[in-house]
């Protein structure tokens, strides 16, 4: 007989884990998939799926996402993070997979109860129903607290074996985690960045003032400081070197770059510079996000668009420069 083959939503938090092994020891065929977005990514996921030796496909599914943050049809959270509707789009992105490539049923590693919003019952039976595939969707943590499902009802899974967890402790899954010989998993996190407040602040004023922006323009907001200098103008501050190391690459021939010469200081970046750009605004900030001494006259050297030059700026206070700070 064909094995029973089933795909699921992997995280790489405790419960994506515990729920794939949960089936595997029924013999099933387990495959993780892992969604990625700007917003999130597979890093976690790729260090869990390889401690358990769990087969982990990534898939992008940023083109069918993005629409999701100017008007999700259920709502945001707390902040900028759609997430019913992100967790139907993954889910329905699956069962298109499942269905093309011969799986039998889809997973996940959620809990009854325990996020209030998202996963008491109704949440729970709304996103399996809205997900069109509500028969063929397992949440082997608490599926004995649910509806059986049409693996479960055909046999390809003993529903005996599944379990009932529910709640916000993590007492029974921290248990789990020792019978299954996991002395390493990561701690409960959210992981996707429109959970963040600043980076979600980010966000909405990106999409107050360039409406139309590109992959690179998101993946920005999760580095330095932004200052919005005016409706068409930004300026971004690395704060350290990691900043640095990671701004460096996204920079474009339509962009403009300003470094403080001679002393330790950011790289500060501004995106598709406008010849409207008061450059020596941005100078003054680069200068005095630098190490750089007070009250002598610094060189600024200015690349891009605008052509090379330089300026000559001077350090003041940073808190002179709060009201700009997004």
């Amino acid at each position: 007989m064909r094995q029973t083959r089933g795909l699921g939503l992997f995280s790489g938090g405790l419960d994506s884990m515990l729920a794939a092994l949960v089936l595997r020891q029924q013999d099933i065929e387990v495959t993780g998939l892992v969604f990625v977005t700007p917003f999130f990514d597979a890093v976690q996921a790729e260090k869990s799926a390889a401690a358990i030796g769990l087969p982990l496909r990534i898939e992008d599914l940023t083109d069918r996402f993005l629409p999701l943050i100017f008007d999700p049809p259920h709502g945001f959270g707390r902040w900028m993070n759609p997430c019913i509707d992100c967790h139907l789009l993954m889910l329905r992105a699956a069962g298109q997979i499942m269905e093309t490539e011969g799986y039998d049923f889809l997973f996940t590693g959620e809990v009854l109860g325990q996020r209030p919003f998202s996963q008491n019952k109704g949440s729970l039976n709304l996103i399996a129903k809205q997900s069109g595939y509500p028969d063929l969707l397992v949440r082997p943590l608490s599926a004995r607290l649910l509806k059986e499902t049409r693996p479960e009802r055909e046999q390809l899974l003993d529903r005996q074996q599944l379990l009932n967890i529910s709640g916000r402790g993590r007492k029974r899954q921290m248990e789990l985690a020792t019978r299954f010989g996991l002395t390493s998993y990561p701690a409960p996190a959210g992981g996707c960045l429109l959970a963040d407040p600043k980076y979600a602040a980010r966000l909405q004023d990106l999409l107050q003032h360039q409406p139309r922006f590109e992959r690179r323009d998101l993946e920005l907001l999760q580095w330095g400081r932004h200052f919005r200098l005016s409706s068409d103008i930004k300026l971004i501050v690395g704060r350290d070197q990691r900043d640095n190391l990671a701004i460096e690459p996204l920079v474009r021939p339509e962009d403009a770059v300003i470094k403080v010469q001679h002393y330790p200081g950011p790289l500060v970046l501004l995106p598709y510079s406008s010849p409207n750009a008061d450059l020596r605004v941005a100078a003054e900030i680069c200068v005095s996000y630098s190490n750089a001494p007070f009250g002598e006259e610094i060189a600024v050297a200015v690349t891009g668009r605008p052509g090379q030059q330089i300026l000559i700026s001077r350090r003041c206070r940073r808190d002179a420069f709060q009201g700009l700070l997004i």
